[in-house]
């Protein structure tokens, strides 16, 4: 149900130098997700009556990614006043006149925040009668953080930053997650009274708590239970602090689900797979975007499935494989490598060394080893010889081959697109097929096998080949003319009448 007296802030603005990248740091992925979508998917799931969602910096890549989220949020610019105190200020003045509730300020940078967590703190500064609530907690190290500072009874007093901090501030291990929530009323007033007289000319949001305490309103600190919850994303190390925190909690999940996962420390899951009980995850696998599994299939080790659909009882090892579907009971890999479009069938297998792309491989098809078989059908029940070749490219368009059901193919083929090869048919080792082949019939090239003598010797006169040619025939020559001195000096036997009539 719509919370009607709660609207929600999303931070977005932020440059994120410190990540040094191209790509804007709320964009960077975490769990097969951007940073921000885990923030925007936490505003969806509490339901607020309105959500504001603040952009600047790559306003139209941010901008577009809210309406696909979050289409219902309210987008911001921000404008040439720099800081967190200005963001929130045009974001409450987006917000309709005739609401009256409480304004729950988050950022877009801290994905892990639960909606639980949230809702829990909603509840905790509705049930006092503060104007303003801070979200706080206890990391292991609380350097750079701003110290929430009580009074002797345990309540709060205010927030002092670090370089404003003295010995006793600095040993205080309470920190400023900051997150706020406010009564608007309240947050409005005070935001009037924000300036830029400070040294980074900028109007911060943390002045609102000092601002609120000064007149005298009530202020709240609430803690969260666990500090990760709170973890914000600055550089690329914090990122991956963060990707391997969600990643624990995710595999530790699919654990108490049923699904086997033989090691945890190198299998990493994302957010939107689906497992199934009784599924095996061995060493080195990734399940990467809408990835499904199905009940007792194994997959790993050192395996890599990003949007794929694998089946019941279905047997994926060290392959790397891209939205393919792999039907109940197949099998694939080792060392496979499965493009887009890669259908396997049931009972399938698609072998050691094999890459397919735009293949569908009918049930009980294999593919066995050392093959590569790109935009083409294969029916059921056949099987395609080690070494094969779909040629379906001719330098301009992609081309198809139909290959039909109970076809056995020879050992290295090459099979020239388009080209059908009917049910039941048989080709030769070392085919190239560049015509039809009706069902049932054989197709082979048979060609005399040629030998030039002394080739090498003539084209490749002075080379180690030519050398070791050399020495093999001279070695011959030599053993041929030892053999035929040998069977000359010696006397010559007559056989017995007996022993030739006889047949001895």
């Amino acid at each position: 149900m719509t919370d009607a007296h709660l609207a929600i802030i999303v931070l977005a603005a932020g440059q994120g130098t410190r990540m040094k990248s191209s790509l804007p740091k709320l964009l960077h992925p975490l769990a097969g997700q951007p940073i921000v979508s885990h923030v925007l998917a936490t505003a969806r799931a509490l339901d607020a009556a309105h959500v504001i969602t603040v952009v600047r910096h790559e306003r139209d890549r941010l901008a577009a990614l809210v309406a696909e989220d979050l289409p219902e949020s309210i987008i911001v610019d921000q404008d040439e006043i720099p800081g967190t105190g200005r963001a929130v200020e045009q974001a409450v003045d987006a917000l309709p006149t005739d609401f009256d509730g409480d304004v729950l300020i988050i950022n877009g940078d801290v994905p892990l925040l639960d909606a639980a967590t949230l809702a829990t703190f909603i509840d905790a500064h509705r049930a006092s009668a503060a104007a303003g609530t801070v979200l706080s907690a206890h990391p292991d190290d609380s350097t750079g953080y701003g110290r929430i500072v009580r009074s002797a009874a345990g309540d709060f007093d205010r927030i002092v930053e670090q370089k404003d901090a003295d010995d006793t501030e600095r040993a205080i291990t309470e920190i400023n997650a900051g997150v706020y929530l406010f009564g608007l009323a309240a947050l409005r007033a005070q935001l009037a009274e924000l300036t830029t007289e400070n040294v980074q000319g900028e109007k911060y949001l943390t002045d609102v708590i000092g601002l609120l305490r000064r007149a005298g309103a009530e202020v709240t600190a609430v803690p969260v239970a666990d500090a990760w919850l709170v973890a914000g994303i600055n550089d690329r190390a914090q990122l991956s602090e963060a990707a391997l925190t969600l990643n624990q909690r995710i595999v530790r999940g699919w654990q108490l689900s049923g699904v086997t996962i033989q090691d945890p420390a190198t299998t990493w899951i994302d957010l939107k797979a689906t497992l199934a009980p009784d599924v095996t995850i061995l060493p080195g696998t990734q399940i990467q975007g809408a990835t499904v599994v199905e009940t007792g299939a194994i997959i790993g080790p050192d395996t890599t499935l990003r949007d794929c659909e694998v089946g019941e009882n279905a047997v994926v090892k060290r392959t790397d494989a891209t939205l393919a579907v792999i039907a109940a009971g197949a099998s694939v890999g080792p060392f496979s490598y499965l493009r887009p479009g890669t259908l396997l069938g049931a009972d399938g297998k698609i072998g050691a060394f094999v890459e397919t792309k735009n293949a569908t491989i009918g049930a009980g098809s294999k593919v066995p080893h050392l093959s590569y078989v790109g935009d083409a059908v294969v029916g059921e029940g056949s099987n395609i010889g080690a070494g094969t070749i779909f040629a379906n490219y001719d330098g301009v368009a992609k081309h198809h081959s139909n290959i039909g059901s109970h076809v056995r193919t020879g050992s290295h083929n090459v099979f020239v697109a388009p080209i059908t090869i009917g049910d039941g048919a048989y080709t030769g080792a070392g085919t190239v097929v560049r015509k039809n082949v009706p069902a049932g019939a054989l197709a082979i090239n048979v060609a005399p096998q040629r030998n030039m003598d002394c080739w090498v010797h003539a084209n490749r006169p002075g080379t180690a080949a030519d050398a070791a040619a050399a020495d093999s025939l001279s070695t011959a020559e030599s053993t041929s003319t030892t053999e035929s001195t040998s069977t000359t000096e010696s006397p010559s036997t007559t056989e017995s009448p007996s022993t030739t009539e006889s047949g001895e």
